[in-house]
């Protein structure tokens, strides 16, 4: 069993009431193995957990998790949800974590 998870943000990204994150895994082949979509609080909160399928390559597998269906990167500096510019730019990189498998 693997548990991805994430405590809720320090600034207030107000993702909103039905949020949701897209967590995905490719596998050291370049596979994507799966890709889900699981709640995820207005603050960005969120614990997802799943097991690892037998199908996973042996070696390093990257576990990626974005907000699902949101600009949540925009490079022109506007937060677009919330219709102002009073916002820190954040980085615009595809967080990714590595698994590593093994048998």
């Amino acid at each position: 069993m693997v548990t991805v998870a994430a405590p809720p943000a320090d600034c207030n990204p107000r993702y909103g009431a039905n949020a949701q994150i897209r967590v995905s895994i490719t596998d050291n082949s370049g596979a994507e193995v799966f890709n889900t979509i699981v709640p995820m609080t207005n603050s960005g909160e969120f614990t997802y957990t799943f097991t690892v399928p037998p199908e996973v390559a042996v070696g390093e597998a990257a576990v990626t998790a974005m907000p699902h269906n949101i600009d949540w990167c925009d490079d022109t500096g506007r937060n677009n949800r919330a219709g102002t510019t009073n916002f820190m730019r954040a980085s615009c990189a595809i967080p990714v974590e590595t698994l590593t498998i093994t048998r």
